[in-house]
């Protein structure tokens, strides 16, 4: 009898389950609060229950899969490690396609000439010297490398280059972009490499906590990891490449929701601590996203569901918008809900609330706290101010007025909490559904306090915002409410495959779709209602998703093991290893195959075609099988284009990919 363990990471808990792989069945579910910085405690916690609770031996454990939302809550939220980007072949003009510039947030850029051209062919030699020189001068505090040369995927020598470079003189993490993608947008796969090498420190840290904790409890079993498409992928390979762990935790949602529910055609609305994400299911499979992975305000050049992630989830900040008329908005920054803070500083919180609320009027950051996420000494590379405020919270958290003396104080406290390095505390949905009695997991009198402070701010009328902290709780949970019913029309209206005129996010909010909403009954008679039942995902799903079915006029499924789904997903996937290649043609009777380890020229086309999958094939096997994969199924894709020239056909390209697939080898004995 097999017993399969899933965990799944996401910024608020960490959950875990027992499948009994011959029955098909949960046999145990457990909940643990994510831990930071150190994730170990809050991963151990969760696999020491699940295991508890399903009554068997550690050592009985036959794989071990784990999903995470934390590279997409990372994104999202703008955080990570800073990163130094060496660009080669490109204009510095190009920095400013694609939202390089924006994913950059001012990190180095080393500027070199190089790269080659559309065929292969080498367009200037790399300077290797300046490059040295170059990685001399950087600025303390890099935490790892991406590399992006210009038609990378038509020859990667100059990126090969310069990753051996950067690895010999600094040790440091490097990802080199045409590892990442087939593509030749040049902007876009820098993006999605400086992306990547912003993630590996924080799926590094995850990786080695669930291995260790492993290791301590005897259990001698593979550890996979979920990628962006489902699809599972070994722990070294999540290692080097965390970008295709983006959207990790949704995908398994997905699978999750499906094996939990047998729905066929259905919205997918998972809900978590920072983000909401929706997903159609059709026919029980989703689609993957044909332009790549989309996540905030980035759209990389990773494969994965067509996923629409918004941020959205039950720890998601309250804001009071400008204007006469009292606005909320949440989001799309995650903060430590104050019941929770309270609960690990119950003194600090509870001390600091009173004072406030001793004042008839809260000052600009009054309810919140400033939780510094290093130990021990400050982190490397701050500046003069960074460094200023970190003194401030060497001893430990504090209320958020206390770390700011001057008005440049925020924007350097903000630049902390970009990279990780300081979480702020303050009011939540969590605390709003403690308020209103439908959560009791953490300290619901701090959040009371923290709901009656917040209520006493002023609109541009000058009048409170809230009567008191329940009339507030109220109207933050309408709120929420509000942006899930946006969040599911857009993901509706952008799957329906009917030309409506807009974009989804504009007829999402349009005077009629709220018109329909409301059952407008006048002179027009106007409903509108979802097409398709919604599954609702996550822990808090339950105390949220009542209100957004009836809003939306849709059949609401709310599964057992809802709260752990993701967990569900993540040991229900295969291994699914792809290899892309091209076949070019530069001139007439001349075709390269761009193989992995460079370009090669034929005389016809079959035989460049033939030679491409055959490396292709070689390539995807070799890695599936490295990936625990051995009863391995390759299938075969050609892209053929081709223009008709005076009757008959003349070769453009041909785009190749080669699939391997297969369930991963389950330990024994």
């Amino acid at each position: 009898m097999a017993y399969l363990l899933g965990v799944d990471t996401g910024g608020t808990y960490t959950d875990a389950v027992i499948l009994d792989e011959g029955e098909d069945r949960v046999i145990a579910s457990a909940k643990a609060l994510t831990t930071r910085p150190d994730l170990a405690p809050g991963v151990g916690a969760a696999i020491d229950a699940a295991i508890d609770g399903a009554g068997i031996k550690a050592a009985e454990v036959a794989m071990v899969s784990l999903s995470t939302t934390l590279a997409t809550n990372a994104l999202v939220e703008g955080q990570g490690g800073r990163v130094a980007l060496v660009f080669i072949g490109f204009q510095a003009a190009e920095l400013a396609r694609a939202g390089l510039e924006e994913a950059l947030r001012g990190d180095p850029v080393i500027l070199l000439a190089g790269g080659h051209q559309h065929s292969g062919a080498e367009v200037t030699a790399l300077d290797l010297a300046q490059l040295e020189t170059e990685i001399a001068a950087l600025p303390a505090g890099i935490s790892g490398f991406a590399v992006a040369a210009s038609f990378a995927t038509r020859n990667p020598a100059h990126e090969l280059l310069a990753r051996d470079l950067i690895r010999r003189l600094t040790g440091l993490p490097v990802t080199s972009s045409h590892e990442l993608s087939a593509g030749l947008n040049g902007p876009r796969r820098a993006l999605t490499a400086v992306l990547n090498a912003r993630l590996v420190g924080m799926i590094d840290r995850l990786i080695s906590a669930c291995q260790a904790h492993m290791a301590a409890r005897g259990i001698d079993a593979p550890l996979m990891v979920v990628r962006g498409d489902g699809a599972l992928i070994s722990a070294a390979l999540a290692r080097e490449h965390p970008i295709e762990t983006i959207l990790s935790g949704p995908a398994a949602s997905i699978a999750g929701a499906s094996w939990l529910t047998g729905e066929r055609d259905a919205l997918v609305a998972d809900i978590g601590g920072t983000t909401t994400d929706v997903c159609l299911l059709r026919a029980g499979r989703p689609a993957i996203d044909p332009e790549g992975a989309r996540v905030g305000a980035f759209r990389t050049m990773v494969e994965a569901v067509a996923m629409r992630t918004t941020g959205l989830g039950g720890d998601s900040e309250v804001q009071l918008l400008d204007g006469l008329e009292t606005r909320l908005s949440l989001g799309p920054r995650r903060l430590v809900p104050v019941a929770l803070a309270a609960r690990d500083w119950p003194g600090l919180v509870h001390d600091a609330l009173d004072g406030w609320l001793a004042r008839e009027a809260p000052g600009e950051h009054e309810g919140r706290f400033a939780l510094p996420m290093w130990q021990g000494a400050l982190p490397e590379g701050l500046s003069g101010r960074e460094a200023a405020v970190a003194e401030r919270l060497g001893a430990g958290p504090v209320p958020l007025p206390d770390a700011l003396r001057m008005r440049s104080d925020l924007a350097a406290l903000m630049r902390l909490v970009a990279r990780g390095q300081v979480m702020i505390a303050g009011l939540t949905p969590s605390d709003a559904s403690h308020g209103l009695g439908r959560l009791d997991a953490w300290d619901g009198r701090a959040a009371d306090k923290a709901l009656t402070l917040f209520a006493r701010r002023r609109n541009g009328r000058g009048m409170r915002i809230a009567a008191d902290g329940t009339a507030l709780a109220q109207a933050i949970v309408d709120q929420l409410t509000a942006q899930t019913v946006d969040c599911l029309l857009e993901a509706a209206f952008a799957e329906d495959r009917t030309d409506w005129g807009a974009s989804p996010e504009v007829l999402a909010r349009h005077a009629l779709t709220r018109a329909g909403l409301d059952r407008h009954d006048g002179a027009i008679r106007v409903t509108l209602g979802l097409g398709v039942p919604v599954i609702g995902l996550g822990a808090s799903a339950p105390f949220y998703y009542g209100a957004v079915g009836e809003r939306l006029g849709a059949r609401m499924v709310l599964p057992d093991h809802a709260g752990v789904a993701n967990a569900i997903g993540a040991v229900v996937g295969q291994v699914a290893i792809h290899a892309d290649g091209v076949v070019t043609s530069p001139g007439p009777g001349l075709y390269v195959a761009h193989l992995p380890e460079g370009p090669q020229r034929f005389s016809e086309p079959g035989a460049a075609m033939t030679a491409l999958e055959a490396a292709l094939s070689a390539d995807a096997a070799a890695r599936a099988r490295a990936e625990g994969v051995a009863d391995i199924r390759l299938s075969i894709r050609r892209d053929l284009s081709e223009v008709p020239v005076e009757g008959a056909a003349m070769f453009i390209e041909a785009r190749i990919r080669v699939t391997a697939q297969g369930r991963p080898r389950i330990a024994t004995g």
